[in-house]
């Protein structure tokens, strides 16, 4: 129950952060300042009321789940998310909230602009170590499955 908890937590939050960065980009790009100020909007609510457990969880039940195991890829996913997490709270929490109070006040100016890149670059970082934790979860899956069929 804890791995599918897990799982599902850690899916979950890699999708809305791709989402919120995709969102984003395509809002920027070609949509107006409503339609970004709207993305901005949703990103802090709903968007991090579910993320920001959705993350507690996955790190709480993947390091519960890590406890008993050793090796390079348990490793691996351990150096990560301190990093992850340091990035998601101190970065990327404070960014989406800082943009959409500016974009719901229309205050689409320079430094909208400057904490934006901010955002977009630590969010892809998050999205990338996010990503390898995840390949590196399902490799340990398949390592424990050859190894109970053996």
């Amino acid at each position: 129950m804890k791995t599918v908890l897990h799982v599902a937590c850690a899916v979950l939050a890699t999708v809305l952060i791709a989402t919120f960065l995709a969102c984003s980009v395509v809002a920027e790009g070609l949509g107006s300042e409503a339609s970004v100020a709207l993305v901005k909007r949703w990103i802090v609510n709903p968007g991090l009321l579910i993320l920001v457990p959705a993350l507690a969880v996955a790190g709480g039940t993947g390091y519960a789940l890590s406890r008993p195991r050793r090796g390079r890829l348990i490793e691996a996913k351990k150096r990560r998310m301190p990093f992850i997490a340091a990035n998601g709270l101190l970065v990327l929490v404070p960014c989406a909230i800082v943009l959409d109070l500016w974009a719901s006040v229309g205050a689409f100016d320079t430094r909208f602009y400057l904490v934006q890149a901010l955002e977009l670059a630590a969010g892809t970082i998050n999205l990338a170590l996010m990503t390898l934790n995840l390949r590196d979860g399902l490799r340990l899956r398949s390592l424990q499955v050859q190894h109970s069929s053996s």
